[in-house]
C-alpha cells in the first residue's frame, strides 16, 4: 500500500529522495555513539532530520527514530546511490518511537526522513566505518538464516509469478469492458501483491505506479495503477466522490491504464528474477512487521480498498507475508528465545481465527463495509496483541 496517512505505512521501498533545502546534516559530534554499542538517536519534525551521529562501525545498528513533529513520519536508510533502501520504518506518530535494525557493511549510506510520509525527503550522508569483524550470522546460525533467505527468495518469485498471470488475465477483461469479470479477479489478484508489498517496494517506483491511492496523489501528479481502475470498476456516487460526479474512463483510458498496470507488474517480475536478487535475514524479519503495520494503517480503517471493500482479501495477504516471513525465521527465533516462538504462534492463530470467520481468499470474504464495529475493534486487537511480539523479530534474528 502506497499511501499518505489520513487524519483518522522492505523490508524496503526504494524511493528516491532528492536532497532539499531543509535538510539537516547529522552530526558526528551529537549524542548517541554507536561505537559504544548505543541505539543511534533520530529527531524528525516537520523541517529537520537530526542524526546523532554521522557514523557507525559496521554490524547490527540500530536507529532509535522519535517523531517530535506534528505529522506521521518515517524513516530510510539508503544505499550510496540514495534510491535502494537497506530498510525502513514507517508510520511513526506524533511523540511516538519506533527502533530500526540494520545490518550494515562498511560504505557510504544516506539517513532519511519523511514527515508526513510525502512530498521531498530529508537527508543527509551517513557512514559505516569497517570495524574488523564479519557482519551477519556465522557457523551453524549462519547456515540457517541462509537457507531461510533461499526459502524467501523462491516464496517471493512464486508469488510474482502468480501476480504476473492474474494481472494479464485482469487487464484483459478491463480492457475488454467486461466489468463483472473484472470485479471477480479485482482482489483475488492483488492477494498476491500485498503479500510480498515490502519486497515490491524495495525497487524504484513501482510501488506508487502501482498502490497508489487516490488520497495519496499529489497534486499535478499522474494517477496510476490498481486503484485507479478499482474507483472506475466500482464508480462512487457524487457524495463519496466529493460532491463531483464520477466520470468513467475511456476505452482508451482503459486500455492505457491496463497496459500501465501489465508493464509494471512484468518489472517486478524482471526484477525479482535477477540473479543478483536477494533478501538478508534481517530485511524478511523488518519485512514481517511492515506487514502488519500495513494492516494496521491501511486494512483495519477499510481506507486501502475504499471502492471496492475488499480490504479483507488484502488483510488476509498481509497476514500471510507476515506469516511466512517468520516461518522461513523460525528456527532460530526457537532456538534463540523459545517464549517469542510460542507467542508469535498463538497470535498469528489468534489472528487467523478471526479472519476465517470472515471467509478465505479461495472462497471470498465479507465485504469490509458489512462488518459490525465490534468485529473490526476485535481485529483491530488482535493486529495489535501480534505486533508487539512480531516487533522484536528482528532483534532477535540479528542477536542485537
Amino acid at each position: 500500500m502506497s499511501h499518505r496517512p489520513t487524519a483518522a505505512l522492505a523490508l524496503a521501498a526504494a524511493l528516491v529522495l532528492p536532497l532539499v533545502a531543509a535538510c539537516v546534516p547529522n552530526d558526528p559530534a551529537a549524542s548517541g555513539d554507536a561505537t559504544t554499542g548505543g541505539a543511534i538517536t533520530v529527531a524528525s519534525t516537520g523541517d529537520a532530520c537530526d542524526v546523532s551521529t554521522a557514523e557507525a562501525p559496521s554490524g547490527t545498528l540500530t536507529f532509535t527514530v522519535t517523531n517530535e513533529g506534528d505529522d506521521v513520519t518515517e524513516f530510510y536508510l539508503l544505499g550510496e546511490d540514495g534510491l535502494r533502501v537497506v530498510s525502513e520504518v514507517e508510520n511513526i506518530g506524533p511523540g511516538l518511537s519506533r527502533d530500526l535494525v540494520v545490518q550494515a557493511r562498511p560504505g557510504t549510506y544516506w539517513t532519511a526522513c519523511k514527515p508526513g510520509m510525502v512530498g521531498d525527503g530529508i537527508r543527509a550522508e551517513f557512514t559505516v566505518t569497517d570495524s574488523g569483524t564479519e557482519v551477519g550470522p556465522t557457523g551453524d546460525t549462519a547456515e540457517q538464516l541462509a537457507a531461510a533467505e533461499a526459502s524467501y527468495v523462491a516464496y517471493v518469485k512464486d508469488q510474482v509469478g502468480a501476480l504476473v498471470a492474474g494481472t494479464q488475465e485482469f487487464a484483459d477483461a478491463y480492457a475488454a469492458g467486461d466489468d463483472a469479470t473484472a470485479r471477480d479477479l479485482y482482489a483475488a489478484t492483488r492477494v498476491h501483491w500485498e503479500r510480498v508489498e515490502p519486497v515490491a517496494e524495495s525497487f524504484g517506483d513501482l510501488d506508487p505506479l502501482l498502490d497508489l491511492r487516490e488520497a495519496d496523489l499529489e497534486d499535478g501528479a499522474t494517477w496510476t495503477g490498481w486503484h485507479l481502475v478499482e474507483k472506475d470498476l466500482w464508480q462512487p456516487t457524487p457524495d463519496a466522490n466529493g460532491g463531483v460526479t464520477y466520470t468513467p474512463l475511456t476505452p482508451e483510458q482503459r486500455t492505457a491504464a491496463a497496459a500501465d498496470i501489465v508493464a509494471n507488474t512484468a518489472k517486478l517480475q524482471e526484477q525479482v528474477n535477477d540473479p543478483a536478487f536477494t533478501f538478508e535475514a534481517f530485511q524478511i524479519a523488518n519485512g514481517a512487521k511492515e506487514l502488519l503495520d500495513e494492516v494496521a494503517t491501511g486494512k483495519v480503517t477499510g481506507e486501502e480498498e475504499i471502492w471496492s471493500h475488499t480490504d479483507l482479501w488484502d488483510f488476509q495477504a498481509n497476514v500471510d507475508g507476515a506469516h511466512v516471513a517468520y516461518e522461513v525465521l523460525a528456527d532460530v527465533v526457537q532456538e534463540r528465545d523459545a517464549d517469542l516462538a510460542d507467542a508469535l504462534d498463538e497470535r498469528f492463530a489468534e489472528l487467523q481465527d478471526l479472519l476465517t470467520a470472515q471467509g478465505s481468499v479461495e472462497s471470498g470474504f465479507t465485504s469490509y463495509d458489512d462488518l459490525t464495529d465490534a468485529q473490526v475493534k476485535e481485529l483491530a486487537a488482535a493486529v495489535d496483541a501480534l505486533s508487539e511480539p512480531l516487533s522484536r523479530l528482528t532483534t532477535t534474528v540479528t542477536g542485537a
